[in-house]
């Protein structure tokens, strides 16, 4: 009996030695396995940090691209607010040139020291100056 107790005592050990190797090997590994997790958790806050950065950047950008529309907007606001000043500015400047142009037609009518086909010569557009007359003096009497 001896002899079993001790093949018992020895096979208890050998199974507590395998049992203490295989929990030593587990506990590295879970070890190994928590370092990598720990490392990968870092790197993700890292990453997290840096695109929280991109996103501010791209919110910043955004916010300036909508600042430069809205002053496009408003320069061609101005430009079209300009346009129609300048094309109000040209139409009275047409209809006072109209109105001057039949005043002094007007008055050519009833000046009596200007001629009658000179009037005409001045008055229609188109008409042959008479050669006998410069141009520039025909001009000068408008």
């Amino acid at each position: 009996m001896a002899d079993s107790a001790i093949w018992i005592i020895v096979a208890i050990v050998a199974v507590l030695v395998v049992l203490g190797v295989v929990l030593a090997g587990r506990n590295r590994k879970h070890a190994k396995l928590h370092t990598e997790a720990e490392r990968i958790r870092g790197e993700v806050e890292e990453e997290s940090v840096q695109a929280e950065r991109r996103a501010a950047l791209a919110d910043e950008t955004a916010a300036r691209a909508r600042a430069a529309k809205a002053e496009a907007e408003a320069k061609a606001a101005e430009a079209a607010r300009l346009e129609d000043r300048a094309t109000s500015h040209r139409t009275a400047a047409d209809a006072t040139r109209e109105e001057l142009d039949a005043r002094r037609e007007h008055a050519d009518s009833i000046d009596p020291k200007v001629k009658r086909s000179d009037r005409t010569d001045v008055e229609t557009p188109g008409t042959a100056v008479p050669s006998s007359e410069p141009v520039e003096s025909v001009e000068h009497r408008r």
